[in-house]
């Protein structure tokens, strides 16, 4: 059933990181995130990376770099809001199959479900989008894509995959955006993991891919970090260390 086309694309907009910058051209060669800890800080934000604005009349998250048991992260502070923090890279999954960060968050978000749109909210959230054309799309996401492009200038990414903060799904469970099969989130920590304190990732993101949509994975485009309260209408704050891909 394709559905309606203007209800998938405002919620793409939300979730697939689209942001309103025009499209630059595929980097060439491999062009991995820079860590936080190492960038240089301009206007409070690590140098390299770019806050991404999902709607004009929405609220931006704060995103700040801060020093925090000796070296540099980003706190972020939600408040009824939801925005990005993002940066372009050039990643071949088969090379580089692992992603690795830290994250910490204080508080969950009550009621949280991804996939229910009026309580789809994280307080952290590590987001990839991934090149790739429209002819391989599904007949309803190539109709979400065309409109994209003739609303913004920029198609909507070929594929998102993002690991979230949920207060009560299992790890590792895949869910689905509600109106997108190329949105998935995999759910990465929840209530039981301990608040207030710093966790370690480590993911296989070529394996995650292959079991999200059932393909192999094109190249990683761009690497992002966000924190969300607006469908809930709460506020929360994360902290987000280096983001890294490694070989296996």
């Amino acid at each position: 059933m394709i559905r309606p086309a203007h209800a998938v694309l405002v919620s793409l907009l939300l979730l697939s990181a689209c942001a309103s910058a025009p499209e630059p051209p595929p980097l060439e060669g491999t062009r991995l995130p820079t860590p936080f800890s190492l960038a240089s800080i301009r206007d409070g934000l690590p140098d390299g990376w770019s806050i991404y604005r999902l709607f004009r009349f929405k609220p931006l998250t704060s995103y700040q770099v801060v020093p925090l048991n000796g070296t540099n992260v980003v706190h972020a502070v939600a408040n009824r809001s939801a925005s990005g923090l993002d940066q372009h890279v050039s990643i071949d999954l088969h090379e580089f199959p692992l992603a690795e960060w830290r994250w910490m968050v204080p508080r969950l978000i009550e009621g949280a479900d991804n996939t229910v749109p009026a309580h789809a909210d994280a307080p952290a959230r590590i987001v990839f989008t991934f090149e790739g054309g429209r002819d391989r799309l599904p007949d309803d996401e190539k109709l979400n894509y065309d409109l994209a492009k003739a609303l913004t200038g920029n198609p909507l990414p070929y594929a998102t995959l993002m690991y979230i903060w949920e207060p009560d799904r299992a790890e590792g469970e895949i869910l689905t955006h509600h109106n997108s099969s190329r949105v998935k989130m995999v759910v990465a920590a929840n209530a039981r993991r301990d608040l207030s304190r710093w966790h370690e990732a480590k993911v296989n993101v070529l394996e995650d891919y292959r079991r999200a949509f059932g393909e192999d994975p094109p190249r990683v485009k761009t690497v992002g970090i966000m924190s969300d309260s607006d469908n809930t209408g709460t506020s929360i704050e994360a902290f987000y260390g280096d983001i890294r891909f490694v070989k296996n």
